[in-house]
């Protein structure tokens, strides 16, 4: 699982151009005769291995998609003006390696030198506006011969690991639910399981509200990388989690609430697993949860996540032990689910 995460985020798959990322999940489906299909929207869709029924259909959900830039003008010098696709801080922007469109056209980001800057500049947070990125180009004649208006541009940034048990990546919001979600289709099922690799999330949730009116699941489980905040200055009761304490389970957000049967169900099984977990303690930010739980007739929903420090950012870090503890602890939980819940058709 480790080497296919590392591996996950190596590719850029920025929303609306997740396909690379479809292609390599199904490349390296374990059992290469699960059924899958890939819908309209891009969602790539895997039906899971069972061996019987208990009236369940559940989905579990983790996105494709990462957070990254588009361009949308060149200057006559051959600059390359940018607009966020997902949510990014333009704090961080400054000076980071990209690669822009289908060739991969090496890029920096730029901005003013700081010997150039007024003290008003140099006081004041760096304004999207005045970003740009350099492909070296002469001007607009030269750079159009390698980008065009509306190319993706990903942060070119390649997994470190470091410490004890770290990866340093771009990607891993939601690379390390895919890479999750992978393991869990070699296990046989007591349900009828799908398993959703959606696009679009960082844009607005939209491939999960698609997948999940097709599927028109039960249970609806999301596999996410979430906020991290035990970094200096943050009081603690602003954590919204802790890296290496376990992954999160989530109570609400700002889009969806938790049912709270699943998630004293989750919570009941680390316990009795004696797997590290934690609650998150804070409910902001959003997920692909907030869609699928009102799908259709709705959806008893639940997300579980793995902490990720500098998220949405080219040098995302988390814990291994928390991505594996995931897995065990979403794995365990399933296999428990429809006694859990009586086995009963929500």
């Amino acid at each position: 699982m480790v080497r296919k995460l590392a591996e996950l985020t190596r590719i850029d798959g920025i929303s609306g151009n997740e396909h690379e990322v479809r292609n390599y999940i199904i490349q390296n489906l374990e059992d290469k005769f699960l059924k899958h299909y890939t819908d309209n929207i891009g969602n790539l869709i895997v039906k899971g291995k069972t061996d019987g029924s208990s009236g369940l259909k559940v989905m579990l959900s983790a996105h494709m998609d990462e957070v990254g830039l588009m361009v949308n003008y060149i200057t006559e010098d051959g600059k390359l003006k940018f607009s966020p696709v997902g949510g990014l801080d333009s704090r961080i922007l400054a000076g980071q390696h990209v690669r822009v469109g289908r060739d991969r056209i090496p890029g920096v980001i730029g901005y003013k030198s700081i010997h150039l800057q007024d003290k008003s500049e140099r006081e004041s947070v760096i304004k999207l506006k005045n970003l740009y990125i350099d492909i070296a180009a002469k001007d607009r004649e030269n750079a159009e011969e390698y980008v065009k208006t509306g190319d993706y541009a990903a942060f070119a940034s390649e997994p470190v690991f470091f410490g004890e048990s770290r990866i340093k990546a771009k990607a891993l919001d939601d690379r390390a639910g895919c890479a999750v979600l992978m393991e869990l289709l070699k296990e046989v099922w007591p349900f009828e399981l799908y398993a959703c690799f959606t696009v679009q999330e960082e844009v607005g949730l939209r491939g999960a509200l698609v997948a999940a009116n097709r599927i028109k699941p039960d249970i609806g489980i999301v596999l996410e990388g979430t906020t991290c905040a035990d970094v200096p200055k943050v009081k603690e009761h602003e954590m919204s989690t802790v890296m290496g304490e376990g992954p999160a389970l989530s109570f609400a957000d700002r889009t969806s609430l938790a049912d709270r049967e699943l998630f004293y169900h989750f919570l009941k099984t680390a316990e009795i697993e004696g797997i590290p977990y934690q609650v998150k303690r804070t409910a902001t930010g959003g997920n692909d949860a907030g869609k699928i739980q009102t799908a259709g007739t709705g959806v008893r929903t639940m997300v579980v996540s793995v902490p990720c420090r500098y998220i949405h950012s080219p040098v995302s870090v988390l814990d291994l032990n928390d991505l594996k503890n995931m897995l065990k602890l979403v794995s365990k939980a399933l296999h428990t689910l429809p006694e859990a819940i009586g086995g009963r058709i929500i």
